[in-house]
């Protein structure tokens, strides 16, 4: 009888968690114009990315297969997706300056989802709705926001050419023309691990049960 009352529990405390973490009124709206605006801000499609060659995908950086951080150049895509990253990963919050991008690859193994925008793009009203919406509650978890700036880089160190906005997650990525809300929830909805919404998830991150 005790064993029955302690799984009865545990069932009944899953169950309020995952009504509580129920899509709201908001991000089912955000999720609802998704499509309209991929359109109105020239999204592409969301595209997979290779591994870093080398079989060096999940390596850490300092480690004998990589003692130093490689070139962004030699990274399959613009912003990284995947590849060399440093052992401790970035957490999760809205960045005003471009954060150690050796960090950044390491949260996206936890099945964390990077916005990337261009510092062009400061001031405009969707970065503007972005940085406000990842900067509440639960909307913050496993989401970082920064800007994409390492002009060590060269050309790879800014996003591509008439690129606002990059949507980053573990082998997957998305370019708009402009940032936009609906755009970015609905690539975090798909691509942040999110243990209530589990159904949701679509990507494809090795650690995504581990925390940033």
């Amino acid at each position: 009888m005790i064993a029955g009352a302690v799984l009865l529990t545990l069932a009944l405390v899953v169950v309020i968690e995952i009504y509580l973490h129920r899509l709201n009124g908001t991000e089912r709206r955000l999720l609802a114009e998704a499509p309209a605006a991929v359109q109105a801000v020239s999204c592409t499609s969301v595209q997979d990315v290779k591994p870093y060659p080398g079989g060096l995908d999940r390596t850490h950086i300092g480690s004998p297969q990589a003692r130093l951080m490689p070139p962004l150049s030699t990274y399959p895509s613009v912003p990284p997706a995947s590849g060399p990253h440093d052992p401790i990963p970035l957490d999760a919050g809205v960045y005003t300056s471009p954060p150690p991008i050796a960090r950044t690859i390491h949260s996206l193994e936890h099945a964390a989802v990077i916005i990337w925008y261009d510092p062009s793009a400061v001031g405009s009203l969707g970065l503007r709705q972005i940085r406000d919406f990842f900067q509440q509650g639960n909307e913050r978890n496993h989401v970082i926001v920064a800007p994409y700036e390492y002009p060590n880089q060269g050309a790879v160190g800014r996003l591509p050419a008439g690129r606002q906005m990059a949507l980053v997650a573990w082998h997957h990525v998305q370019y708009c023309g402009q940032p936009s809300l609906p755009v970015a929830f609905a690539f975090v909805h798909s691509y942040r691990f999110n243990l209530w919404q589990y159904g949701a998830y679509r990507g494809d991150a090795p650690e995504k049960f581990l925390s940033i």
